[in-house]
This record gives C-alpha cells, structure tokens and sequence, in this order.
C-alpha cells in the first residue's frame, strides 16, 4: 500500500512509518521541508505558501493525520494553546482540501486524537460508546479535531479516529519527564495518587494505527490506550520497579499547578479508559500491562 502521513517526522510518525516500511509499504511524508527520497520514503512539500502537494499525492490509498503541535512542549500559555488548536485544525482543513482535489480518492483517513475528550474522571470507566464529553481546553479541541476530520466522509473515505491515551517511550512524550525524579532518586506519588493513566506503548500506538488502515469494517472513535490503566500511585511504582529506584518523595498538586498551570491538568486528572472496539475487530497488544512495556522501554 501507499500511505500518506503527515507528523510523519514525530514520535508516534517515525515509529509509524518505521513499522509500514518493515512490512513494505511505500510511505509519503507530508512536511513544510521535504528533503530527498529515500528507502521508499517519499518527501512532499505542504502547508507553505506555494505548495501543491495534491500534484504528488495521487495514488496514495490511506492518510493518517498526526500533525499538530505536541500539547508537552512548555508552558500552556493562551498562545500556546492557539498554536496547539490551530495546527490541527489548519493542518485537517489542508486535508479536506487535497481530497477533494484528487481523481483518485484514498480508502481511509486515520485521524489522531486524544482520550483527553473524556472528562476526568476517578469512578468512570470510558468506551467508545461514552457520551460523556469534558470542557475543558484539551477536550474541546480534540472534539473540534475529530468533528472536522470527520468531514473527509464527504470525499467518499472511511474515517477513523484514534484517541491517544499517553503514550510511553524512551525518550520523546510524557515518559521522560514522569522518569526523571526517580532518575534522580527523588520520585513519589504525584498529587493524590487516584488519578486514572490510560497509557500505551509507542509501539502499540502504531500498530494499532496500521490496524485501522486494514480494517475496513473500524470507522469513527476508537480508543488508543493498553487494556489495563493504572492510578497514578501505582504507575509511578511501576517506573521506580523499572528503574530500581525508590517510590518515596511526594509531589503536591499545588506545586504542579504553579509549575505548569493548566497544563498539570495532563498529570493531575485522567481518565480510565478502555480500547473495547480495537480488541471487538480482534486488535492484539504486545505490552498490555505497564510492567512489560516498561522492560521494553528500558530494557
């Protein structure tokens, strides 16, 4: 097959096109500066003021939208929180556009998006077939992000989007900042502990991106996160076990939300989550506990 990614040089994009490229896909990454082809990975020009990438774009057969700026670089600052918004929504609408444009239209968008969507929560457990929605800023706009991506429909293609729980690597995404004060001996419960983490393997994210590709009968929200969450006490021991560090030193929720302000809402708040429609088509998880993903990460 012939994928289109866009976000394709990110964390959760590398590991993607790396695992389209072992299984033979060809891959096109759609960036604002492209560079020379290479091992079936071909570099188109997009979201500058005059790029046509829909001129190289024909024949692709699925896109997957990763694009946006990453909700963990700095401080929420309001503008910060407009780059965040309008990168995907600019990004998404730049989609629309090329789809209507295409003779020939794609089968599938895979469009990102977040379990932020949910309101937290420590008592509620979360499907797909959850109508509760939050308000606060991470959940409208990924509400607007799914309801525009939504609008490829209209092109004639199947659209399906993945709520991203957090997402564990080595060295790139929540993972590293979480590590580091049991890295330096000084890691504990952060806030009240009860706090719900719907986690998944970076790993685990990209198959599970693939597997909507291939899945014809997989359309709307589907759940991006391991079968098992953990509270935040318990994640954090699993980091220290992972480590051979101690679990001992507290973090108060105050100290977090002079720190980082709105944005402690990503450690201080959670959902518990479940992946019901990945594992309903038969989605299969390598790490779906937190003690194996971690071995992996750190092994």
């Amino acid at each position: 097959m012939k994928i289109a990614i866009t976000g394709g040089t990110g964390f959760v994009g590398r590991e993607l096109t790396r695992l389209l490229l072992d299984r033979g896909d060809e891959v096109v990454i759609l960036t604002r500066k492209p560079k020379a082809p290479s091992d079936k990975i071909t570099y188109v020009e997009w979201l500058t003021k005059d790029a046509v990438p829909e001129r190289q774009l024909e024949g692709v057969d699925a896109f997957v939208n990763l694009a946006g700026a990453s909700i963990n670089d700095g401080r929420w600052s309001e503008e910060q929180k407009k780059l965040i918004y309008s990168s995907r929504m600019d990004a998404t609408n730049e989609l629309l556009r090329i789809f209507h444009k295409l003779e020939k239209k794609p089968k599938v968008l895979v469009n990102a998006s977040a379990i932020g969507i949910y309101p937290p929560s420590e008592t509620v457990t979360y499907t797909e077939a959850s109508a509760d929605r939050g308000s606060d800023f991470l959940a409208q706009t990924v509400r607007d992000w799914e309801i525009l991506a939504a609008r490829a429909e209209e092109a004639g293609l199947r659209v399906a989007c993945g709520r991203f729980g957090i997402v564990l690597g080595k060295d790139e995404g929540a993972l590293p900042l979480m590590a580091l004060p049991y890295k330096l001996f000084a890691g504990g419960t952060v806030g009240s502990g009860k706090q719900w983490l719907s986690w998944i393997h970076v790993k685990d994210t990209a198959r599970a991106l693939i597997f909507a590709i291939d899945n014809d009968g997989l359309n709307g929200a589907f759940n991006v996160a391991a079968p098992q969450p953990k509270q935040m006490k318990d994640f954090g021991k699993e980091i220290a076990h992972a480590l051979g560090r101690p679990h001992w030193i507290p973090v108060p929720s105050f100290a977090l939300k002079t720190a980082l302000g709105d944005k402690s809402q990503l450690v201080l708040e959670g959902q518990r989550v479940l992946p019901t429609v990945l594992e309903q088509h038969g989605f299969q998880f390598k790490f779906p506990n937190l003690r194996s993903a971690l071995a992996d990460i750190y092994k």
